[in-house]
């Protein structure tokens, strides 16, 4: 019997994105709808709040309904919640509008500080959701949730074994959705009912990974990393207590989306087979950024938020003794000035070998990853991580620091010489990636077949979605499914501030 999933998330690309999340909602959504077999109901429905930004084109709206939630606060009655039913191209995208709660200026917050009342819009996009698959007397088989933004759904789903199975997926476990005990009206008597007189307030990532019939985080390098405290951000103890029931998936690549063959940004298309279009790529990106063509020292990309824990850091301690090794660097993202000044002061003293755009800018990504010689992706964590995935599948090997996501996906060749896809390090400082950069260096600068073959191995590399990630979650919904139904479901009561 094919299974109805449903996925709630605060996130899905290209309606509405911060980062990763937003693109694995989206391949996985649409994947699911493509592996053979029967096995998943099509379209996946994709719950999604309507921020002010998300534009609902006329012509393709499939469908509309009005439910009714409890109101702000949860105890002044019912507010009417409009439902937008979109064809997204292998789903249907469902937009949660409620203006009072999402038609802002921002998704989360703004600047540094999150909405006050953060912990009653994603309930009541939460409440709005179960109605609408209530309403229509289509609870789906599987609720997906994703991140904290959809854990209030945990309490909101019939607790007994006729109810939906959970999955809760965690792509970032700094993010737990805290709401100090004020702010718990929102979340309504679900979760209020279960405070204890000693609680501060509520912990919404931990109570949903207490609670979910089966969790999971996006690799299962980082699932393993969790289970201590120096990854698991004050939720180890919750995923340990677990046992079997929290496992990694790798997340997966849209190879459709992101094909060098295919991809009408790139100055020349190119394959595994023949790579000739990649100098022509190189050429043009380092005609863009100013850089001196005839200069043979190797480019280096990095793409990304400017935030501590990717090592936009790392990269701007290391970059001189990279830059009096001939290296070239093009960094692209926008963060905290504490980041972006020292990048930027990088670039204004060097404008020809260094350069910042503080921007996101979709096409010159697509440019930098089929350009760039090499990959940057000194992360001090990452849960799984697409661009070394994009990277390889461009052929510009990945320098990485050798944990989660990517420690699963890159193979070191300085470790493993004639097998490697590109190069790793394994302590996160700025003398760790300067020895990977050189490893690569003196690898790039030989030339030859062994670099070559190292191309071919990096492009041969197959994350398609279709193929490995989402068969991976069709039978983790079936798993959560016979938990459900085995009466398994961990029963928590809500987290004291940690």
């Amino acid at each position: 019997m094919a299974l109805r999933i449903a996925f709630v998330a605060a996130e899905c690309e290209p309606w509405a994105k911060t980062g990763g999340l937003a693109d694995v909602v989206d391949a996985l959504a649409r994947a699911l709808g493509q592996v053979g077999g029967g096995e998943i109901e099509t379209p996946v429905d994709v719950f999604l709040p309507r921020y002010r930004a998300v534009d609902v084109p006329p012509d393709r709206i499939i469908g509309e309904q009005v439910v009714q939630v409890l109101g702000p606060g949860a105890e002044r009655g019912l507010a009417a919640v409009r439902i937008i039913d979109i064809a997204a191209g292998g789903y249907r995208l469902r937009l949660v509008d409620h203006p009072a709660a999402f038609d802002r200026a921002t998704y989360y917050g703004e600047g540094s500080t999150d909405y006050p009342d953060n912990a009653w819009r994603f309930g009541l996009f939460c409440r709005a959701a179960l109605a609408a698959m209530t309403a229509e007397r289509r609870l789906p088989d599987v609720l997906h949730l994703h991140d904290w933004h959809a854990a209030p759904m945990v309490r909101y789903t019939e607790r007994g074994p006729a109810g939906p199975a959970v999955l809760l997926t965690l792509h970032n476990l700094a993010y737990h959705g805290w709401t100090p005990r004020a702010a718990t009206t929102g979340l309504g008597p679900e979760w209020t009912g279960r405070l204890r007189p000693a609680d501060v307030g509520i912990d919404l990532l931990r109570a949903g990974i207490i609670e979910a019939d089966l969790v999971n985080t996006v690799s299962p390098g980082f699932a393993r990393e969790a289970l201590g405290p120096k990854f698991g951000m004050g939720l180890d103890d919750a995923l340990r207590a677990r046992g079997g029931s929290f496992i990694g998936i790798l997340n997966g690549l849209d190879t459709e989306l992101w094909d060098p063959a295919t991809d009408a940004a790139i100055a020349r298309p190119y394959g595994a087979a023949d790579r000739s279009g990649k100098a022509v790529c190189r050429s043009d990106l380092l005609g863009r950024l100013g850089f001196d063509r005839a200069d043979p020292g190797p480019l280096l990309g990095m793409i990304g938020r400017l935030d501590p824990q990717k090592g936009f850091d790392l990269l701007a301690e290391a970059a001189p003794d990279l830059l009096a090794d001939g290296f070239r660097l093009v960094v692209q993202g926008s963060g905290p000035a504490e980041l972006v000044e020292p990048l930027r002061a990088l670039a204004e003293a060097h404008p020809r070998r260094v350069a910042l755009i503080d921007r996101f800018d979709r096409e010159l990504a697509r440019r930098i990853y089929a350009g760039a010689d090499g990959f940057l992706m000194p992360s001090r964590f990452e849960p799984c991580g697409t661009g070394q995935m994009i990277a390889l599948r461009y052929g510009t090997p990945p320098i990485v620091h050798a944990t989660g996501g990517l420690a699963d996906t890159v193979v070191d060749e300085h470790d493993h010489p004639g097998t490697g896809t590109g190069f790793a390090f394994r302590h996160p400082t700025a003398t760790g990636l300067r020895w990977a950069c050189r490893e690569f260096a003196t690898r790039f600068g030989a030339g030859g077949p062994a670099w070559e073959a190292l191309l071919d191995r990096s492009m041969a590399v197959d994350f398609d979605w279709r193929t490995g990630s989402a068969p991976a979650y069709i039978e983790a919904y079936r798993r959560a499914i016979e938990l459900r139904r085995a009466g398994r479901r961990a029963v928590g009561t809500s987290a004291k501030r940690l």
